[in-house]
């Protein structure tokens, strides 16, 4: 197995996997691009904390494959949405011929690394695997890995034929947390964009963690406003929405029309305590996207609230929380405008 990228998602992914049984498991290589992280796990391994408590797992990560290396079974891209292409590109000649490459990112990006198959002369059909990630993660600092919440995976192919190939993935990936088989995986994608739209570009605009973003009413407003803008965006692509962890129902989640123009109602009561319910839970949580902009990174807005703005200009439906929300993170990225509660507020004004 192959491990691209060694952030949150990627170092708390190849710890796990190589503190499972080797016998089951087999040889697991880290590869990153950032010199300090493979430093860092030269020198001490892979540190972890949160979730599970802290431990130590044996194991560097390296910023080029070893010479002559045999080709790779699975090879599980676990970088930020805007280097899955570039990642997948410089894979693909180390994928075996019964391989396939699996997707950790949120957003759609399952299509974008089959093109890039494609392009190199591989055939995608089957050899590209999305894997929904419930669970949160973080690396405070080069080899350092925090998990924030428990969880585990959705996983299946984009086209929702079932494979025998996914039962072995389903065993690997249960060293991490649960895993759903789904027959659905464009519908567990659209459910998860849905939340990251909101969740992780509420948490680049505040700069706070997901707890202390929720617990303000205006913040929740925000969130449903940009939930609601994608679930009618997948309405119209005819997406059916899964639940997500099983439990987060995105089209009752959704607002009804009378609920977008009503102050108070029920209704919001009920979807304004779920918010609360999901910012208790994952309280920890920071957004990926933030950190990513901290790190001179770009953010991954447009694989999130983009992919949203871009099937909706298809049919031709509005999505003016989800479209400010692009330019308001773009600007944090320029340095042009600060994280914070006021530039949150910016995007939650806007008119209803």
């Amino acid at each position: 197995m192959l491990v691209v990228g060694c952030g949150g998602i990627g170092g708390i992914v190849t710890a796990a996997l190589r503190e499972h049984d080797p016998a089951l498991i087999g040889e697991v290589i880290a590869l990153t691009t950032n010199a300090d992280i493979a430093r860092a796990t030269q020198d001490h391994g892979f540190r972890l904390t949160g979730e599970g408590g802290d431990r130590v797992v044996a194991g560097r990560a390296v910023t080029a494959l070893p010479a002559g290396c045999e080709p790779f079974d699975w090879i599980f891209l676990c970088t930020q949405p805007p280097q899955v292409e570039a990642a997948a590109r410089a894979a693909a000649p180390h994928l075996a011929p019964a391989g396939a490459m699996v997707c950790f990112q949120n957003g759609l990006c399952e299509a974008r690394v089959a093109r890039v198959l494609e392009d190199t002369g591989v055939a995608s059909r089957g050899r590209v695997v999305g894997a929904v990630v419930a669970w949160g993660a973080a690396m405070p600092e080069p080899g350092l890995y925090e998990r924030t919440s428990s969880g585990g995976f959705s996983i299946g192919r984009p086209d929702g034929e079932p494979e025998d190939r996914l039962d072995e993935l389903a065993i690997l990936l249960e060293a991490i947390g649960p895993v759903n088989l789904s027959n659905n995986l464009l519908g567990a994608r659209w459910s998860k964009l849905a939340i990251n739209c909101a969740i992780s570009t509420i948490g680049t605009l505040s700069g706070l963690r997901l707890g202390s973003t929720l617990i303000h009413r205006f913040a929740r407003r925000l969130a449903l406003d940009l939930m609601t803008e994608a679930v009618v965006v997948a309405r119209a692509e005819r997406v059916r929405l899964e639940k997500v962890s099983g439990t987060l129902d995105l089209d009752w989640i959704a607002l009804t029309d009378a609920e977008r123009r009503a102050a108070g109602s029920p209704g919001l009561v009920a979807k304004h305590a779920m918010l609360l319910a999901v910012g208790a839970r994952y309280r920890k949580m920071r957004s990926s996207m933030l950190t990513a902009i901290e790190r001179g990174r770009p953010p991954a807005v447009d694989f999130l609230n983009g992919e949203v703005t871009a099937h909706a200009a298809r049919h031709g439906i509005p999505t003016p929380f989800n479209h400010e929300a692009i330019k308001l993170v773009h600007q944090i990225a320029r340095r042009e405008l600060a994280p914070s509660m006021t530039t949150l507020r910016m995007l939650a004004d806007l008119p209803k």
